[in-house]
């Protein structure tokens, strides 16, 4: 079900039995995922269930406030615009990427994807798991379990395993390039 993302109970991998330290620092990982997410909103301003005309609203007022052009007496605040301009993008672009809007307007081209190019890639950190496709595109995908990052890897066929398993059962967005506009 895109759009959710839930986090086992903290007590998870003690009553899995789970010990191993690759997951504990996956488990860590998805919670900087979160934390990231919760952080960009707090820093445009939104809530969860902001939509892309509001995302789009607050980014220019923030960026009209903190355009480094506008900061001219001194080069340390200039610097500071800078920074918290950068910031201010890469919350925006990030937000709108996993927006649902924005995976509505790009599901046939995920579809597209997902049905007809082969994986040529692909990479598991912190139950995000990174599948690079042969017609370029890029996507994460987001709380999958070391599970079946380990059933993907063993897999006769990476991709019908990924069709079957993983393409429509996380939350997902595209790395390739900024997917919607408001």
């Amino acid at each position: 079900m895109a759009g959710l993302i839930s986090l086992p109970s903290p007590n998870y991998f003690l009553e899995t039995g789970v010990s191993n330290m690759a997951v504990l620092n996956g488990y860590d990982h998805l919670i900087h995922y979160m934390k990231k997410i919760v952080e960009y909103r707090k820093l445009l301003g939104v809530d969860k269930a902001a939509e892309l005309q509001e995302l789009k609203t607050v980014y220019r007022s923030l960026m009209k406030n903190w355009h480094p052009d506008k900061f001219t007496d001194s080069a340390e605040s200039k610097i500071e615009a800078e920074e918290k301009s950068k910031t201010i993008i890469e919350a925006y672009h990030f937000l709108v990427s996993i927006a649902p809007e924005t995976l509505e307007q790009t599901k046939a081209e995920y579809t597209l994807t997902t049905t007809t190019s082969n994986i040529a890639d692909f990479e598991y950190k912190g139950q995000v798991l990174t599948i690079n496709f042969f017609d370029g595109s890029v996507y994460e995908y987001f709380d999958v379990p070391k599970a079946v990052y380990v059933k993907l890897i063993n897999a006769d066929s990476p991709g019908r395993f990924a069709r079957r398993h993983i393409y429509n059962n996380y939350v997902y967005r595209s790395t390739t390039k900024v997917v919607a506009s408001a």
